[in-house]
């Protein structure tokens, strides 16, 4: 097979078809994209936001978003699970470009191959990254930190695990702690915990700290907790990751329509002398899917690209989770959808729509969910500080 790339791409058209033949297997054995890992990491993918001169492609949010995209379009969990080492790289290079050197050794490790990921999901905290449950006790040379995090997608290939915790060590001023735990750390246990709905294939697994330390290297920031500590670490971060998150979903709601509009083309009833794409409610379903895909397009494209080209105001925040928000709610508006028109062969498991219809409905759950969406956007535009207390009464 002749290997065909894309201008200024690391994914050759023939890498993909693997991964599209490989996709449902993964799901249906709810076991780690690994084959689909080492052709990435051989490829360059994981390098693609960090500096050339640090071994990597160069290249900005935009850009990476379109190799996100085109990445899910064939394997949405491959796509969703390497996004969590690809914002963590681009978080480091865009502090990087700004001056800020402080992220350079994850730069450096990256280079070099290190995989990272994240560990910030907590049962009892529904202010991700903001706030934590987890304890993190300053000690001689670093921190150690206790408590339990979820969703760690990569868990069988992580080198480095991103994580925070809060020091109460004062009361008065309490601190978020941020730091990446190496893989030999002592201290920590990974939970195989992974068996749910969609996005199967990213083994997101449970991992426990029990004083898990972390030496001062490598702790990436000690800030305020809530909004009050949002710098360009935290707000890159979010940048990254949420911008990545759209764009997987995006990806998926293109391929349900591609496959929706195949399957009618065939589809017959025996009351139609033609089929079923000439039925005037299939072509309303159909519409709508259209109509919704040529609104998120444009948006997680802007979002991307004026981060890409700085073009970042004071509403960055609300327009970051709101773009996150439409986008996720979109696609599975979709994929509910696409199986409605379907008929009933998108029950079955052979079918790829029901599995992109579970792997859409993860979307929800990734950070900002609609609680938290609703609550940013509406403090935000009303002029009410997110970090006012008591927040709710």
């Amino acid at each position: 097979m002749t290997t065909t790339y894309h201008a200024a791409s690391a994914l050759s058209d023939d890498m993909l078809e693997r991964f599209e033949e490989r996709s449902p297997v993964y799901d249906r054995e709810n076991r780690f994209f690994a084959e689909d890992f080492e052709d990435l990491k051989k490829a360059g993918y994981l390098r693609m936001p960090v500096p050339k001169k640090f071994g990597g492609l160069g290249m900005t949010l935009a850009q990476c978003m379109k190799e996100t995209r085109r990445l899910a379009s064939y394997a949405p969990a491959t796509a969703l699970g390497t996004n969590m080492h690809v914002y963590w790289c681009g978080v480091a290079s865009q502090l990087h470009n700004a001056g800020d050197h402080s992220c350079d050794w994850m730069l450096d490790a990256a280079g070099k191959g290190a995989v990272f990921a994240a560990g910030h999901a907590e049962t009892g905290n529904d202010l991700p990254v903001l706030l934590s449950t987890a304890k993190a006790e300053r000690v001689d040379g670093g921190y150690r930190f206790t408590g339990h995090k979820h969703f760690g997608s990569l868990s069988p290939v992580w080198t480095r695990l991103g994580l925070h915790g809060m020091d109460v060590s004062d009361p008065t001023k309490p601190k978020i702690v941020h730091a990446f735990m190496p893989r030999n750390s002592e201290g920590y246990t990974i939970k195989e915990t992974w068996d749910v709905l969609g996005m199967r294939a990213t083994r997101s697994d449970d991992t426990v700290l029990d004083g898990a330390f972390v030496p001062d290297k490598y702790i990436a920031r000690v800030i305020p907790p809530g909004v009050a500590g949002v710098d360009q670490f935290i707000i890159g971060f979010f940048t990254w990751g949420l911008t990545g998150f759209a764009n997987v979903y995006y990806a998926i709601g293109l391929r349900i329509r591609e496959v929706i509009v195949e399957q009618l083309k065939t589809k017959t009833s025996i009351a139609l002398t033609r089929p079923m794409i000439y039925h005037p409610e299939v072509q309303h379903d159909v519409a709508e899917i259209s109509m919704d895909l040529e609104v998120m397009g444009p948006h997680v494209e802007a979002i991307a690209n004026d981060w890409s080209e700085g073009r970042v105001g004071p509403d960055w925040f609300l327009r970051l989770v709101a773009m996150k928000h439409r986008t996720v709610e979109a696609v599975f508006r979709i994929a509910d959808r696409a199986l409605d028109i379907s008929g009933g062969f998108g029950m079955f498991k052979k079918s790829e729509l029901e599995r992109l219809f579970r792997d859409a409905r993860a979307g929800k759950f990734h950070p900002a969910n609609p609680l938290l969406t609703h609550e940013i956007v509406g403090k935000l535009t009303l002029g009410i500080n997110p970090d006012e207390q008591p927040r709710w009464g």
